[in-house]
């Protein structure tokens, strides 16, 4: 079979013939892929910036970890999953071994290992994972839907984070998938107004719109605060939620936010930030970072998903097939689009 990989630390990736998977051992199932995303992650490691380091010593490896397709064939010991179910993927696979594991908090998990990073993820046709790792979906639930629920769980984990509360004003930085997402449950939870930021974003705001956003501003080169002029005139913003995993946003941000709100930072940034600590305190705001979801948020993106379909479709906005996965990358690296699914 074909798979996506990176084959050594330096810029692009390969597309290499493989061999496919062994039979699933003990505990796993073989994933038939039907769909996997591209994400900022993969962009990072396909351009190789720094962070990504310690997925050196696994390579040649497959990446995406944002994937979803159907249980090809079930490993010994695997109960409630049979060949045909439609799942999606959860890319961390903790070790079982741990203090945390062994104390049965998997989410806190010291050893894990990430799919599409230091072990084979989804863009081949088929790959192992762990049958704990495979989270149902709804027979009839397209998956290329299904194969937005990973990105979806860090978007709501984002808002969780953010503790958004019915009335809120959100402005949500960073018009991408997270962003995007981050914008459909801020309005989920029932904010007052959601306001999301794009710089040079023309294409991925114009989804936005589609999904029923109509306060979507693309800054530019102006200053944040002058951007955001109309709406500061009616005050400053409840909740402030980053998805740029751009340094010199966070400072501006937190000029945007009112007394004692609230700043999550969803973006991966590659350079450390400068802040003005004073002005922070004495405005009583804080900083939450916000990661990978638990466990039990997955089943829930799904339903949303389910229940959303119509809305959340238009996130996608290119299908390619393995074979032009380079492609696929070309429009994730220039914002041409909001989310490519690449087909195995």
């Amino acid at each position: 079979m074909q798979a996506l990989q990176k084959t050594a630390p330096a810029f692009g990736l390969e597309l290499r013939d493989v061999p496919p998977p062994p039979p699933p051992g003990p505990g796993e199932v073989t994933v038939a892929v039907a769909a996997a995303g591209v994400c900022g992650t993969d962009v990072h490691i396909y351009e190789w910036t720094p962070g990504y380091e310690a997925m050196t010593t696994a390579m040649p490896v497959t990446l995406g970890h944002e994937f979803a397709g159907t249980i090809a064939a079930v490993g010994a010991d695997v109960r409630g999953l049979d060949a045909g179910t439609v799942v999606a993927v959860r890319p961390s696979v903790v070790c079982g071994r741990c203090a945390a594991c062994t104390a049965g908090n998997p989410d806190g998990c010291t050893q894990r290992k990430g799919m599409g990073v230091t072990r084979d993820g989804g863009l081949a046709s088929h790959v192992n994972v762990p049958a704990d790792n495979c989270v149902r979906a709804p027979v009839d639930l397209d998956a290329h839907l299904v194969a937005l629920t990973e990105p979806m769980t860090v978007s709501a984990e984002a808002v969780a984070t953010a503790e958004v509360l019915a009335g809120d004003r959100v402005l949500v930085l960073g018009p991408g998938n997270i962003g995007q997402g981050a914008a459909l449950f801020a309005r989920a939870a029932g904010a007052a107004q959601v306001v999301v930021v794009g710089k040079d974003d023309t294409p991925r705001l114009r989804v936005l719109k589609q999904m029923g956003f109509d306060d979507v501003v693309d800054a530019g080169r102006r200053p944040l605060a002058d951007a955001l002029a109309p709406y500061l005139a009616h005050g400053k913003f409840d909740v402030v939620i980053e998805a740029t995993g751009v340094p010199a946003v966070v400072q501006p941000a937190l000029g945007v936010l009112r007394r004692r709100g609230i700043l999550v930072i969803a973006g991966i940034h590659p350079a450390p930030v400068a802040i003005d600590l004073t002005r922070l305190v004495r405005e009583h705001q804080q900083i939450r970072g916000t990661y990978r979801a638990p466990v039990a948020t997955w089943a829930r993106v799904i339903a949303f998903l389910d229940a959303h379909g119509a809305t959340v479709r238009h996130m996608i906005t290119h299908t390619v097939p393995l074979a032009h996965a380079q492609e696929a990358f070309a429009m994730a690296r220039s914002k041409v689009a909001s989310k490519v699914l690449i087909l195995p």
